[in-house]
């Protein structure tokens, strides 16, 4: 279905951390270790504090809620010099590579600007392959007066590119970066990088779960021509484990009986894919292998405390398999985690994604997973 235009867009801005790369596992990761020499414990109550800062305001919040007898200076030297050391394991997040390789193919402008400074910013994309040469600007907050939510950075970037800051897309994660953008006269999307979240950013334009959903032909732009019937191809990634009991709402409430895995051990896999509706194959030990549907995220419905993995295999079983191992072949992405305004048209929506499943795996694209090796594993917990 056609996306209703909301303006005619010339060229994309793109914030760096947190919107093209995943940097916010590892930081804390490097945190972790820092903070041990001071006795100390990150236990992660700052990270919707710093989302977004400069160094030195991501410093002088954890010098003070810390307690740590140091300069903000030595914080800053000492933690990103660590922090340098991990970047060739910091990973794009889903969609950054999609989305820059098809705008910089659509011969769409496109500049980076971020809160870091220029040298970190060249070197954290010094590990993703193309990304250097796909940005024709680059600016970092050492290169402007103020920082975000100062819209200095945004409109260096529009200047450099030679563009009116009224006809650029800003695409930020942070609300820093969100008012620095409107404050830029730009149009922004927020992709929230912190999750439950959403309701923070009404100051954007348009809020999506993930660069998956971004639908460019909103803002002018050239469209994406990757989807397949409804649904996103993706490169298969695997889950597996014990089927476990859930909390008992999908057979119970839903009358869509759900076979649950624990999230124990996949704390990586959760963090590297977005919550929504995912499709694939499913490997029982015992029984053979099935068409698949699942769910990943909170369930805004339900309001889930933690992220869960709620696959449904597509297929009448007469009893209940706990304990049995399930293995997951995730082929492709249908849709974000959305809310619903009733129980009646969250069942009707989960039973569209079926049907939208069932068909897609129908595909040579898809159907050729069902053979996978990793469907025939009985005795690993995953890959």
């Amino acid at each position: 279905m056609a996306q209703p235009l909301k303006k005619l867009m010339s060229c994309v801005i793109l914030d760096l951390d947190g919107t093209l790369l995943n940097t916010d596992g590892m930081f804390s990761e490097v945190l972790k270790t820092f903070l041990v020499k001071y006795g100390k414990e990150w236990d992660g109550r700052e990270k919707r504090k710093i989302v977004g800062k400069t160094p030195l305001e991501e410093a002088a919040i954890i010098l003070e809620d810390y307690g740590l007898p140091c300069a903000k200076h030595e914080f800053v030297n000492e933690v990103y010099s660590m922090f340098s050391d991990h970047l060739c394991k910091v990973k794009a997040l889903p969609g950054a590579n999609r989305l820059i390789k098809h705008l910089s193919c659509h011969g769409v402008p496109m500049a980076l600007a971020s809160n870091s400074h220029r040298a970190t910013i060249e070197s954290k994309i010094s590990y993703q392959h193309g990304w250097k040469e796909s940005f024709s600007v680059i600016v970092g907050s050492d290169e402007v007066r103020t920082g975000k939510p100062s819209p200095d950075i945004f409109l260096e970037a529009a200047k450099r590119l030679n563009m009116e800051p009224s006809s650029s897309l800003v695409i930020e994660d942070s609300v820093i970066g969100v008012v620095a953008g409107k404050a830029a006269g730009m149009e922004v999307v927020a992709v929230p990088s912190l999750p439950k979240q959403t309701h923070r950013y009404t100051a954007a334009d348009e809020v999506i779960n993930s660069l998956l959903d971004l639908r460019p032909e909103k803002w002018g732009l050239p469209p994406f021509q990757d989807w397949i019937e409804g649904t996103l191809p993706s490169e298969p990634w695997y889950i597996g484990g014990p089927v476990v009991k859930g909390l008992g709402r999908g057979s119970k409430v839903l009358g869509i009986p759900t076979a649950n895995l624990s999230t124990e051990g996949y704390s990586d896999v959760l963090s590297e894919h977005p919550s929504g509706v995912y499709f694939g194959w499913a490997g029982l030990s015992t029984r053979g292998v099935y068409k698949m549907v699942m769910s990943i995220g909170w369930n805004p419905y339900f309001d889930n405390a933690e992220k869960t993995i709620e696959p449904w295999l597509l297929h009448e079983f007469d009893e209940d398999f706990y304990d049995e191992e399930l293995h997951l072949v995730i082929v492709g992405y249908i849709r974000p985690e959305a809310n619903f305004p009733s129980l009646e048209t969250l069942i009707a929506k989960i039973h569209e994604d079926r049907k939208v499943a069932e068909r897609a795996l129908d595909l040579p694209l898809y159907s050729k997973y069902r053979d996978d090796p990793y469907l025939k594993i009985t005795s690993s917990k995953g890959q």
